[in-house]
């Protein structure tokens, strides 16, 4: 486990808690068709009010602001808590400007739409409208989550004008105080086709001394109150590809990128490097043959440590396993949509600081092989 006592450092952060905890829901309707609901005493202070939805069959939660209406973005905004309010479901347009050369969405889009369900269903579900989202308590206490690890599987990749549905739910890791996990389930809202799945992981640190901390008794109750009450996996298969341990980079490097630098439009809200900049550097240093012929299909990544806006970044893939003439790539096989097998080509990447060789990140790729070229 890469996580010790001291300092820990990560590469970006978001408020997204998950939890386990089980508080006994009680629900009441009254007289404005609004259902109350209280909890046990760890969540009482917090309660979820849900307005039934005639239209969609799902309930909505109603904002509320200390300081006045909701935001025109709240109003319009194409998201919902499901009616028991232990998952969040958004639609989202594909625009021309989150597509490749071929039409469809970069991988980078699906990741950063991932990411905007999560910060969209953590601010509904705690209304929290400022900054991003984390629970009351986190913010007394000057916590805030960053990511540990990022697992990605795009089946079919969204074209441009496609509406895609995102399901979005959080909840504990195991029987870790410390560890947390975010699941996404992407579907194609016209064929109601399960187009891709993600998971990810995730951990709570203090903002000024930046040490892992444990999450007490008061955020987990909070977390506990929009958390699925048993255990909920996007990717429930067994030895699934998410569990499996990032492999070591072989020392005979393949392929470089060297000296990639920050862009200003790379920084997210805390001045960090954002963790979906990091696919793109590992995209920098992938062969463009493979690229050509193949298209991205899973991504893992494994977050080691922050980048800052000043930092010097070297880019390094290698194959997942080499033969003895070190030139033929793994294969790997995978069934198309029409039943047919097709090869799949896996690697392996690093990212690491150009002034002192420290790990950033390690990542692993799939490639299938493109239908149309």
């Amino acid at each position: 486990m890469l996580l010790k006592r001291g300092p820990f450092k990560s590469p970006s952060y978001a408020a997204f808690g998950y939890s386990l905890q089980n508080p006994r829901l009680i629900r009441r309707q009254n007289y404005n068709n609004i259902v109350s609901c209280d909890f046990s005493s760890q969540a009482r202070k917090a309660k979820l009010y849900l307005v039934k939805s005639e239209a969609t069959g799902e309930a909505r939660c109603k904002p509320k602001r200390v300081n006045g209406e909701p935001s025109l973005a709240d109003r319009l905004r194409l998201g919902s808590l499901t009616e028991d309010g232990l998952s969040y479901k958004e639609k989202f347009i594909v625009r021309c400007y989150e597509v490749g050369v071929n039409k469809t969405a970069t991988v980078q889009t699906v990741a950063n739409l991932l990411q905007e369900a999560c910060c969209n269903h953590f601010a509904l579900a705690f209304q929290i409208y400022d900054g991003f989202p984390i629970t009351h308590t986190m913010r007394k206490l000057n916590l805030i989550w960053v990511i540990a690890r990022m697992h990605i599987e795009i089946y079919k990749y969204p074209t441009w004008k496609d509406v895609v549905e995102i399901e979005s739910w959080y909840q504990s890791e195991g029987r870790s105080n410390t560890r947390y996990r975010g699941d996404w389930i992407l579907k194609n809202c016209v064929t109601d086709e399960v187009i891709g799945r993600g998971t990810s992981k995730w951990v709570m640190i203090n903002q000024e001394t930046r040490r892992l901390q444990k999450v007490n008794d008061d955020v987990r109750g909070e977390l506990a109150i929009h958390s699925p009450k048993t255990p909920r996996l996007a990717f429930p298969e067994e030895n699934n590809a998410s569990l499996k341990k990032m492999p070591k980079i072989n020392e005979r490097i393949q392929y470089s990128k060297l000296g990639l630098v920050p862009r200003q439009t790379d920084l997210d809200m805390n001045q960090h490097v954002n963790n979906v900049t990091y696919i793109g550097w590992i995209l920098e240093s992938m062969p463009s043959e493979i690229i050509r012929s193949h298209e991205l299909q899973t991504i893992t990544l494994d977050f080691r440590r922050e980048c800052q806006r000043n930092d010097i970044v070297d880019s390094l893939t290698s194959s997942h396993e080499m033969m003895m003439d070190d030139t033929v790539l793994e294969h790997h096989q995978y069934i198309t949509n029409n039943g047919s097998p097709n090869e799949c080509l896996e690697f392996v990447h690093l990212l690491r600081l150009s002034s002192n060789g420290y790990e950033i990140n390690r990542g692993s790729t799939v490639w299938r092989k493109k239908l149309h070229n």
